[in-house]
Order: structure tokens, then C-alpha cells, then sequence
């Protein structure tokens, strides 16, 4: 907290107009009512903390991938997966090129709706069919498609912001 001292004042002899409060003002010098002293913030250690519960434990999180699968708050995933805000689920396709609209219609079907869809599309990204993207956003879906790389971090991202996201994950091969 920090209080202010007034070095000159109105009284006696002193013009009690706009410019003298004006001067009055500029004249103010800063006054701290507390010193800390070593003891205050103890010796100036840095503060700790440490989580005793998980802010929430529903929550999904992808903590690492590799050419095999993924690692989401976890659990092991083998092969291609689709992260959804509460699950995870095998998602049943082998490269880009089988991302149909049948393939995302999971994703069209969640309750409650998802804002963002992020697919992750491998090693690098690849381009889908513009009639695929059209119909999700007809639908209110956004879709971000990014390497699997970033298609990950962007879905903790999401998460740790508290949207409405989903995730559609293929494997890097690592070439």
C-alpha cells in the first residue's frame, strides 16, 4: 500500500485557487508507510508453488508424440487419434489423403458443439479438399490444419484457454 504526503498544503497565507492546487500537486513527494525489511518476503527467496490438484483433471493434454502414436494425459494412443474435449478416440485414417468428409463427420456430431477443429496432418502440412473445409464451416467449425507438431501445441493452447476444441492427429512418420 502506498500513501502520499502533501510537502505543501492550503492554510493560512496560502491562495486557495486552481493554481495553487496545481502547484500543491507537482510539490508531492512519494511516502511509503511501510518499509520491507528481509523478514517481510523472506530474506528474498524466491516463492514457490507447487499444485496440490489439478485445475481440472478432465482436461485433455497431449504431452508427446512419436512416429507410433501420442501420449495424452497418460495414456498411450497407437496410431492416428481423434482428441475430443473429454475423450479420445482411434480414428480411422492412414494418411491426408483419407480425411473425407466422412472421416470429419465425428467431429460434426459432438454435443456440445466444437469450436475449433485442429488437424494435424503429419510431417508436413497438406492441403484437403476446399469442399471438406466449406461444409465444417457451414457447420460453425473452424479448422486449423498444421503439421502434428503444431497441430499439438496449438490444441493445448486451446485447452489451457478453455475452448470448445477438438484435435484430429495423424502420426509424423519422421522423415
Amino acid at each position: 500500500m502506498c500513501c502520499w504526503r502533501v510537502s505543501a498544503g492550503t492554510g493560512p497565507g496560502r491562495a486557495a485557487g486552481p493554481a495553487a492546487a496545481a502547484d500543491a500537486v507537482s510539490r508531492r513527494a512519494p511516502y511509503r508507510g511501510h518499509r520491507l525489511t528481509p523478514a517481510d518476503d523472506e530474506m528474498y527467496q524466491r516463492t514457490r508453488v507447487m499444485v496440490l490438484e489439478p485445475e481440472s483433471p478432465n482436461i485433455m493434454f497431449i504431452e508427446g508424440y512419436s512416429t507410433r502414436g501420442f501420449t495424452i494425459s497418460g495414456d498411450l494412443v497407437v496410431g492416428p487419434c481423434a482428441v475430443l474435449p473429454r475423450s479420445i478416440l482411434q480414428w480411422n485414417v492412414g494418411s491426408h489423403r483419407d480425411i473425407s468428409l466422412e472421416s470429419l463427420s465425428l467431429f460434426r456430431l459432438l454435443e456440445p458443439r466444437i469450436e475449433i477443429l485442429v488437424l494435424g496432418t503429419g510431417d508436413r502440412v497438406e492441403r484437403l479438399h476446399p469442399a471438406m473445409m466449406k461444409q465444417m464451416r457451414e457447420r460453425g467449425i473452424a479448422v486449423e490444419v498444421q503439421d502434428t507438431a503444431n497441430a499439438c501445441a496449438t490444441f493445448n493452447f486451446l485447452m489451457n484457454e478453455r475452448r470448445m476444441v477438438a484435435a484430429g492427429l495423424i502420426p509424423p512418420r519422421g522423415t
